[in-house]
């Protein structure tokens, strides 16, 4: 099976490609939609334990969290400690399930998976992108995105530029759905012909 890592800045219109790649019939991971599941439950006595007040009723605070955590590094650093790990168990599950299941092509779709690291584990990288005043546009109307938010976001994340130097593949948002569609087939396509890269 066939492992492709699917990263791209906030506003790029990923989850809108990952929702292609699912409609092509491939199975997708999304590690936000993981991450939400933890902070319902697994993780959720440990962030308690490091960020005391952050979690009521056995679920974490996300406004409280970000509060805390957002633009202190050292408590973002204390947060991923705990949350990387349990990602990394449920992305294995999610991979060894889908291999079983007979999938040729796997997504996992992570916003930072260059920067974490992650793209080791894929057999090649699809970066999502678009001309940066439209990324602005798109962020900026987002329910409760201001200015100094996607600052903060922006400023974690690796810079477009060098996103779409070490892409295997790049998918542009900024022409229409039918083009980005073409482009997610395309990959596909290529993919099927491709050797695998994982350790």
């Amino acid at each position: 099976m066939f492992v492709l890592g699917l990263t791209g800045s906030i506003g790029m219109g990923k989850s809108t490609t990952a929702k292609m790649f699912a409609a092509e019939g491939v199975p997708v991971q999304d590690a936000d939609v993981v991450v939400h599941k933890l902070y319902e439950g697994e993780a959720t006595a440990a962030i308690e334990a490091a960020f005391p007040g952050t979690t009521k009723d056995g679920h974490v605070d996300r406004i409280e969290l970000g509060k805390r955590a957002l633009g202190d590094p050292a408590a973002i650093k204390r947060l991923e400690q705990i949350v990387h790990p349990l990602v990394a168990q449920a992305r294995d599950r999610f991979v060894a399930e889908a291999e079983r299941n007979g999938a040729a092509v796997a997504i996992l779709d992570v916003p930072l998976l260059f920067e974490t690291g992650g793209d080791v584990r894929c057999d090649a990288v699809v970066v999502v992108s678009a001309p940066r005043d439209t990324q602005r546009q798109r962020a900026l109307e987002r329910t409760g995105m201001t200015e100094q938010k996607l600052a903060a976001i922006m400023a974690k994340q690796i810079p477009d530029d060098e996103k779409r130097q070490r892409a295997d593949f790049i998918v542009d948002t900024s022409q229409g759905f039918e083009h980005a569609r073409a482009q997610v087939r395309e990959i596909l396509k290529t993919v099927a012909t491709m050797a695998k890269r994982r350790g």
